[in-house]
């Protein structure tokens, strides 16, 4: 499933060719994506320029000055930059032309994205009205940390629940929250109010570094996420406990362990992390 680190990804791949290009033209051959698509989008699109290309949480944002196209890619979702016109394949639901010749296609085997055309103001949306902080771009280690710390205070789900949770803390799925508390040591199952806050200084460094060590990567590949180029990510060459259980401990030698943990694996390293 893409995460956050595959999204910006895409949004950095797209960005120079959408920028201040007003889409021509529209197809979209299939509507039941995890939101139908109404009728009458394609007219809405048509004319309308790009003028600023955003990502919030999950979220892409195409902006222009009658609204916002928000895009999410599901699980398997993919946004690519075409030239022209080439045959669609079985999965390439919909196309944006654009005044300078180039394409996007948004291809989605699963069907769980979304294409969702909004002229109220986006930060009004029902969809991001109530996510929490952003861990890469602006946002200082300093807020994140202050932030987590606060918002822990009163609850006392696993620190790895907390973390995942997109009304605390955005785009931290569970490739990278597994990666970001074996940095920090902290052990999946620790409650979260339990945590002092210079732990969690360490958990927001890791958290930010992790997540920009990815996009710097294109993201990581597990299944079949693909840039904007159609090219893999190669951050998952780069994971110390996602997938491997039963392998060697990076810093340790213990063997990683993993077990279920509200319907998802975690792994984990039970010398390193407490």
């Amino acid at each position: 499933m893409p995460e956050l680190p595959e999204v910006e990804t895409t949004r950095c791949g797209i960005e120079p060719t959408t920028l201040n290009q007003t889409v021509t033209a529209v197809t979209i051959r299939q509507r039941s994506l995890r939101w139908l698509i109404p009728e009458g989008v394609e007219e809405q699109l048509i004319g309308i320029t790009f003028q600023q290309i955003e990502r919030r949480a999950k979220y892409l944002l195409l902006k222009s000055a009658q609204g916002t196209l928000i895009i999410h890619l599901g699980m398997t979702g993919t946004l690519r930059v075409l030239q022209g016109n080439p045959p669609a394949e079985k999965h390439d639901h919909i196309d944006l032309f654009l005044s300078n010749g180039m394409m996007l296609r948004f291809r989605d085997p699963r069907r769980f994205g979304a294409f969702i055309w909004t002229a109220a103001p986006i930060e009004q949306h029902p969809l991001l009205s109530t996510l929490g902080i952003e861990p890469v771009g602006t946002t200082t280690i300093d807020e994140i940390c202050s932030h987590l710390y606060q918002s822990s205070r009163s609850r006392k789900i696993a620190v790895k629940s907390f973390i995942m949770d997109q009304k605390i803390i955005t785009g931290v799925g569970n490739i990278y929250a597994c990666e970001s508390l074996f940095i920090s040591g902290i052990h999946p199952k620790r409650a979260c109010n339990r945590i002092s806050k210079q732990r969690y200084r360490q958990l927001a460094e890791a958290i930010q570094n992790t997540l920009n060590r990815a996009i710097r990567q294109g993201g990581t590949t597990l299944q079949d996420f693909r840039n904007s180029e159609g090219k893999p990510g190669y951050f998952q060459q780069q994971l110390s406990v996602y997938g491997r259980e039963g392998e060697n401990c990076l810093h340790c030698g213990t063997a990683i362990k993993r077990f279920s943990q509200n319907q998802r694996s975690t792994w984990y390293c039970s010398s390193c992390q407490h």
